[in-house]
């Protein structure tokens, strides 16, 4: 896949393809009151060439109509770099089982309806329930999580109070939810494991969404032939993510970070201004040099990471929360897991390995060090001469 697509537009509408391209990145589901809801007429008048950029450069299906785009993008699968998930695993649980609630619903139920049916279909799963508060805020965070995206509404109440609540269904939304191949797969890990799937381009189309989606992609977590592959092409693969997604790359020997120099796709920040973050940026440098590397990654154990945020906590008093270096064991771990959802940090055999990206936050000094200026030497008058002497005069 080249950039022909984009070749074929102007330079005002090229620069608003990638616009929206970004926005469906960050928000694959953008719908009309949602956030970044202006865009939808502009991706709605660009919607072919945007299902074709999408199709050809990562094999993502684009669904666009006026007051929803839809992009489907595959999911991560067993990512450890993933940040916080929105919902936890219990909520995820419920989420999945409100949907195969609502698809029988119609347009409006009441909220109670809504619970007693999760509850029946989570008996028919094989699912134990309780009315502990742990299960009820579970099933609250799924709700919330679904008007979040429009799916539900609040037509009276709402999903988190005590008292009776008439949800209204966008019943189109509900359609589009889902991405994976709910007919195919037969068990929940098959479901995880096709959604993942690459696209119909294999090789070209998993290794693109990789870059697009993560920090840093290592060559030595690929399979042989795509580590050959992407090596062979890592130059004109960063011209084309970065002409049609705005995104820089940086190409080294152990594999390529890539970075949003607007910070608009970026979901962690780094160097960022909460304290785990400044923490962790200073601590890379003598972490870097402590520990023991192994075909570039540097392995360090948690001990030394402790001992290294205690360094900077006692030697920079003011400036952390007091909130946040209360605990030297749980600040490590905040950096460590910081790191990991980063890409720059992995979890090994009783230590953890630092990538040999890391590097290139390590500080560097500008400029050569000033050494002490030796002082001029006096100047002494040739004799007979004097400052004061008028110039032509003899002594």
């Amino acid at each position: 896949m080249n950039t022909d697509v984009l070749d074929r537009l102007s330079e005002i509408d090229q620069a608003d393809v990638v616009r929206c391209a970004r926005a469906l990145l960050k928000r694959p589901l953008l719908r009309t009151g949602g956030p970044e809801s202006d865009l939808l007429p502009l991706i709605y008048r660009h919607r072919a060439t945007l299902a074709e950029l999408f199709a050809g450069v990562l094999g993502y299906r684009l669904v666009v109509e006026r007051r929803f785009a839809r992009l489907y993008k595959a999911g991560p699968g067993n990512d450890p770099t993933r940040g916080e998930p929105s919902l936890t695993p219990r909520g995820y649980a419920y989420l999945a089982l409100c949907l195969a609630s609502l698809t029988g619903v119609g347009q409006q139920t009441l909220l109670s309806r809504l619970v007693t049916d999760i509850r029946s279909a989570a008996g028919q799963a094989g699912i134990r329930v309780s009315d502990a508060l742990g299960e009820l805020r579970a099933i609250a965070s799924a709700l919330r999580y679904l008007v979040v995206l429009g799916v539900l509404s609040e037509t009276e109440g709402t999903v988190t109070g005590d008292e009776e609540a008439l949800l209204t269904i966008d019943t189109t939304l509900l359609g589009q939810l889902v991405a994976g191949p709910l007919g195919v797969a037969t068990t929940p890990t098959e479901l995880v494991t096709l959604a993942a799937r690459p696209g119909p381009r294999g090789v070209e189309h998993a290794l693109r969404r990789r870059l697009v989606e993560n920090p840093v992609t290592h060559y030595a977590d690929l399979a042989d032939d795509e580590a050959a592959w992407l090596r062979k092409r890592a130059r004109q693969e960063s011209r084309l993510i970065e002409r049609c997604f705005g995104l820089v790359t940086e190409v080294r020997q152990e594999g390529i970070a890539v970075t949003d120099p607007e910070d608009y796709l970026t979901d962690v920040s780094f160097p960022g201004q909460s304290t785990v973050a400044r923490v962790a940026l200073l601590a890379l440098p003598e972490l870097l040099r402590a520990g023991e590397a192994a075909d570039g990654w540097v392995a360090v154990t948690v001990e030394q990471v402790t001992t290294v945020c205690d360094e900077l906590v006692d030697a920079y008093p003011a400036a952390w929360s007091k909130l946040m270096v209360a605990s030297l064991p749980k600040l490590a771990d905040d950096v460590l897991h910081l790191l990991l959802s980063l890409g720059l940090a992995r979890p090994g055999e009783g230590v953890w390995l630092l990538s040999p990206a890391a590097h290139r936050w390590v500080p560097e000094p500008d400029g050569a060090p000033r050494h002490a200026e030796e002082p001029e030497p006096v100047l002494e008058p040739e004799p007979g001469w004097s400052l004061f002497d008028h110039e032509g005069e003899t002594p």
